[in-house]
């Protein structure tokens, strides 16, 4: 399947025990409903996806737990560290106004209310607390700015556009 049929919804993180659990760095509000989707797409960034089969996923501690098929014991669950985990946009709910898959940012122009661009966003971050655009200008430079509602006023996916309150010297 083509990597922009797939919506990427978190990353696999540590090894959790000693039969092939891994932890998930989720990037979305709600993750459990992943349990619902009988198949996940996984990648190495920049590689094909490919199906895998989920066994089980829960909550643990202030995280995600996740079994998939095939990988059944730490050594295995180790070495698919870091890979990605998606689903085809088909396969998941529309969002309702003001929410986006992360997907849907990446690569939008960001300006501000002084109508300075301030770049591209080139990845988001997850804090906890909130997530993050990572901006990246045409010189390299990088800011980091809280999709918040009092940093972002508008976001524009027709128009590939956020607009934010933010300065261009901060």
């Amino acid at each position: 399947m083509a990597g922009n049929d797939i919506v990427v919804l978190g990353r696999l993180a540590d090894p959790y025990g000693m039969q092939g659990w891994l932890r998930l760095h989720a990037f979305g509000d709600d993750p459990l409903a992943w349990a619902e989707m009988p198949v996940w797409w996984i990648s190495n960034d920049g590689e094909s996806w490919r199906e895998c089969k989920l066994k089980r996923l829960k909550s643990h501690a202030n995280g995600l737990v996740v079994l998939l098929d095939g990988v059944v014991d730490r050594t295995a669950a180790e070495a698919m560290k870091g890979i990605l985990v998606g689903a085809p946009r088909e396969a998941l709910p529309t969002t309702d106004e003001g929410e986006f898959y992360w997907s849907d940012l990446i690569g939008l122009d960001v300006i501000n209310n002084a109508e300075e661009r301030l770049g591209k966003v080139a990845s988001l971050i997850e804090t906890g607390a909130s997530s993050v655009l990572r901006v990246v200008s045409d010189d390299n430079t990088e800011r980091l700015l809280p999709f918040v509602a009092a940093v972002v006023l508008t976001v524009d996916k027709e128009a590939r556009l956020i607009r934010v309150e933010w300065g261009s010297d901060w």
